[in-house]
């Protein structure tokens, strides 16, 4: 399973990004995917995740109401569309999937990562 980020960028703070992670689509019609970002000197943290169980997506709370998630099965691509970016967004974008179809806000069950994609948002 390969999966490869995209879109990172430097945008100022109240501005917006849209990262793409490209898969498969039978690894997207199969497996949940998720967002995963880190930041310089910190821990990496979930960000949001898309998958095919109830609930189908889920986010931080630092993130609700300003990230949204998406996919294009037929594409094959899961999206993060991100507005209203804080200076404290600023981090690693990385795109994960698991073997199974459900979401997961703990990194240690994807089992697959992509590279990630750097954001910097200025203040």
């Amino acid at each position: 399973v390969q999966l490869q980020a995209s879109g990172g960028g430097s945008v100022p703070a109240g501005g917006s990004l849209r990262l793409s992670c490209a898969t498969s689509r039978r690894t997207l019609s199969n497996n949940g995917v998720g967002w995963f970002r880190q930041a310089p000197g910190k821990e990496r943290e979930f960000v949001a995740a898309i998958g095919w169980g109830t609930p189908s997506t889920a986010y931080a709370d630092s993130v609700k109401g300003r990230f949204a998630i998406s996919r294009d099965v037929a594409r094959g691509t899961v999206f993060l569309q991100m507005n209203s970016l804080k200076p404290e967004d600023t981090a690693v974008y990385y795109c994960a999937g698991r073997r199974t179809s459900s979401i997961s806000i703990d990194a240690r069950t994807y089992h697959y990562w992509g590279q990630g994609t750097k954001v910097t948002v200025s203040s």
